[in-house]
């Protein structure tokens, strides 16, 4: 399960294995963070040359995982389990060392509690999507469309779907079909980035991409769909049933479903400074 976590609002790629019960989390994320360096690849580059010169053991610990770019691409990255991940930032000179290292503990805790009472997770996430400014209709609907995609990707997982690009492949073809929209052309329309684009979303585009995904879900289950071939038709078909609905409304309206609009907050201006007199 992929994720992202905030660290004083910066964010840090996450993974929630579950066969091991562990998190991975991105080293390049948190190098960024801890060095304020404008090129933490380079960084992170030296220093696990320099740990491995001094014989450390820490390369044991990392891993590579595909997790969303900036560019909204899947792109391999090293990752670190929460023990490697303190042994790397022991090696960090950094006034952050120590609240980072409270704050993984607080993660790790956090999601302990919510394999034993998942209603924890959806509490959190509502908390944090109200101190964003989200209204109570909004946080229903994201939340309603969130159950709406977990029973169609626990149907994906059964269908023999594992592969993480199969789901981005299916998800991309439901998407473009409902929307005419390629999920990062949206995103393109929306100004967004590494945001998740469903967080960005109007109430009415939450709306009829839960009714996509419903509809795919059900469309596959009654075809007894398997594998990546047989669900990729259920997913055209399923968006298509939400893009049939979405003209309909058009029509109706003489408005678009689909928006530029987003959440993110309002650019700052830049000031221009004035040339100094000679």
């Amino acid at each position: 399960m992929s994720n992202i976590k905030l660290f004083e609002e910066k964010k840090v790629r996450s993974h929630w294995n579950t066969e091991k019960e562990i998190w991975y989390f991105s080293v390049i994320d948190v190098i960024e963070i801890l060095t304020d360096s404008p090129r933490p690849r380079k960084y992170w580059n030296a220093l696990k040359t320099k740990l491995k010169a001094e014989g450390n053991e820490t390369s044991q610990g990392l891993g590579q995982l595909k997790m969303q770019a900036e560019d909204g691409k899947m792109r391999a990255t090293d990752v670190a389990d929460t023990p490697t991940l303190l042994r790397i930032i022991q090696s960090i000179p950094s006034p952050k060392a120590e609240p980072f290292k409270q704050w993984l503990a607080k993660v790790g805790y956090e999601r302990m509690q919510e394999i034993n009472d998942p209603s924890l997770g959806m509490d959190r996430a509502r908390e944090n999507w109200q101190k964003m400014g989200r209204s109570d209709k909004w946080i229903q609907q994201r939340m309603t469309g969130q159950e709406t995609r977990n029973k169609l990707t626990d149907y994906w997982k059964d269908a023999g779907i594992n592969v993480e690009d199969e789901f981005a492949i299916l998800t991309n073809i439901i998407h473009r079909e409902w929307t005419d929209l390629t999920v990062m052309q949206h995103k393109d329309l929306k100004g967004l980035k590494s945001q998740n684009l469903r967080d960005h979303m109007s109430e009415a585009e939450l709306i009829f991409t839960a009714l996509a995904e419903l509809s795919t879900r059900q469309i596959a289950d009654s075809e007894k769909a398997k594998g990546l071939t047989e669900n990729a038709k259920a997913s055209k078909k399923g968006g298509s049933v939400a893009k049939n609905a979405r003209k309909e409304l058009e029509a109706n309206t003489g408005k678009s479903v689909i928006t530029g609009e987003n959440f993110l907050p309002p650019a700052k201006e830049k000031k221009e400074i004035a040339p100094k007199k000679k």
